[in-house]
C-alpha cells in the first residue's frame, strides 16, 4: 500500500492518520476507523503502479467532506506523465479518475509536461529546484562551493527545468541533444555543448526508468564518473538502471517512487512531501 493519511493531533502536529484502508471478503476497499476524532489534512499517493490507491484516494475524499474538510491530494509523481498524447490518451484517463473526486486542491511534484497541468483540475504544481538545491547544495552558500561548474539539460524538453535548477544555483546551462529511431524506440546521436574543463556538472531531468538517456549522454561528454552527478525528480529506476553507478559519482532523487531507495543505486533520496505541503 503507497498510499497514507494526514490528520490533525490535539497539539496541532501533523500526524499520519488513524484512517485505514481495508477490503471486503469480495474486493472492494473501504475504509475504517473512520470515527476517529481527527481533522483530515490530506491524502499522500506514492505511486507504484497500483491503481486501487486511486480507489482509496476517492474514499478518503468522501470521507474528509463528510468531517467538513478541504480534500488535499499530494501525488508527488503524476501517473501515465508520459502517455501525455496519442491514443489512447493514457494521462486523461488517469487525470479524469483523480478529476472525479472533485478534490479541493491536487498538488503534483515536477510534472513531466504542461499537459498534465492543463488536464488536472484545482492543481497546483511544485517545481524541483528548492528540492535539487537542497540535495546538491546542502546548507552551503553556493553550489559551486561544493565544486559545481554548471548544470546539462539532456535534451530539448529538459531545458526549461533545467535552466530554473541553474539559476536557483548561479550555475552555466549546457544542452545537449539526442536522437530516438521511433521504429524501434533507440536512442542515439548524443551531443553535448563544450563543457568546462574542470569542475563537477550536475545533468538535471524530471523522470529516470531504464536510464539510457543518461548513460548516452555520459559517454558522449567522456566526464570521468567524479565529475558528473545526476538529479531525477522521480526514480522508477527499472531495467539497466543500476548501471547508472559506473558513469555517475553521485546519483540525486525524491522519494515520489518507492523504487528510488533501491539498494544497488544508492541514491541520495530527498523526502518530497516537505517541499509539497510547504
Amino acid at each position: 500500500m503507497t498510499i497514507r493519511f494526514l490528520a490533525k493531533a490535539p497539539a496541532g502536529w501533523q500526524v499520519t492518520s488513524q484512517i485505514t484502508p481495508f477490503r471486503f471478503p469480495a474486493g472492494e476497499w473501504h475504509l475504517k476507523n473512520t470515527e476517529a476524532d481527527e481533522t483530515p489534512l490530506g491524502a499522500v499517493v506514492h505511486w507504484e503502479g497500483n491503481v486501487d490507491d486511486l480507489v482509496i484516494l476517492g474514499l478518503w475524499a468522501d470521507y474528509a467532506r463528510s468531517k467538513g474538510a478541504k480534500t488535499v491530494a499530494y501525488i508527488p509523481y503524476f501517473p501515465a506523465a508520459r502517455a501525455d498524447r496519442g491514443v489512447p490518451f493514457g494521462a486523461k484517463t488517469y487525470a479524469d479518475i483523480v478529476n472525479s473526486f472533485n478534490l479541493d486542491e491536487v498538488v503534483v511534484f515536477d510534472p513531466h509536461s504542461p499537459v498534465i497541468v492543463e488536464l488536472l483540475n484545482n492543481v497546483r504544481v511544485v517545481d524541483s529546484t528548492r528540492a535539487v538545491r537542497m540535495a546538491v547544495a546542502g546548507h552551503i552558500r553556493e553550489a559551486a562551493d561544493n565544486g559545481y561548474v554548471g548544470v546539462i539539460a539532456p535534451d530539448k524538453g529538459a531545458v526549461a527545468r533545467a535552466q530554473h535548477v541553474a539559476d536557483a544555483l548561479h550555475l552555466p546551462l549546457f544542452k545537449a541533444t539526442k536522437v530516438r529511431d521511433f521504429e524501434n524506440g533507440k536512442l542515439g546521436n548524443f551531443q553535448v555543448e563544450e563543457l568546462p574543463a574542470e569542475g563537477r556538472l550536475l545533468i538535471v531531468d524530471d523522470i529516470c526508468e531504464g536510464g539510457g538517456t543518461f548513460v548516452g549522454l555520459a559517454e558522449a561528454s567522456g566526464l570521468p564518473k567524479e565529475r558528473v552527478s545526476l538529479w531525477v525528480s522521480h526514480g522508477s529506476f527499472t531495467g539497466r538502471a543500476p548501471q547508472l553507478t559506473q558513469y555517475f559519482g553521485a546519483i540525486y532523487t525524491t522519494d515520489s517512487m518507492v523504487s528510488a531507495r533501491a539498494p544497488e543505486l544508492q541514491a541520495n533520496v530527498v523526502p518530497v512531501l516537505p517541499f509539497m505541503m510547504n
